[in-house]
């Protein structure tokens, strides 16, 4: 898959850390049937509850000025078992 973004994109089975401290399992990266547009799978490691999310604010940066107080720089970023 093409992307612009700076990093690479999430693939299954990865697991990525949320700026609020939830850790999530990539399922797939899946398109919108409707608007063409992709979207992120993924699974609570914890709570295995299930999400979606468009990959274009999965990658993005932490809004700083909602959230001033937060050190990341991005929504979302990929953890070893070890990070977690």
């Amino acid at each position: 898959m093409e992307h612009f973004y700076k990093r690479p994109l999430p693939e299954p089975g990865e697991k990525w850390k949320h700026f609020k401290g939830h850790v999530y399992k990539i399922i797939c990266i899946a398109e919108d049937t409707e608007r063409i547009n992709p979207v992120v799978v993924y699974q609570g490691v914890e709570d295995c509850a299930y999400w979606v999310r468009p990959l274009g604010m999965f990658m993005s940066e932490v809004d700083h000025d909602k959230y001033p107080d937060v050190p990341n720089k991005w929504r979302f970023w990929k953890v070893s078992d070890a990070e977690q």
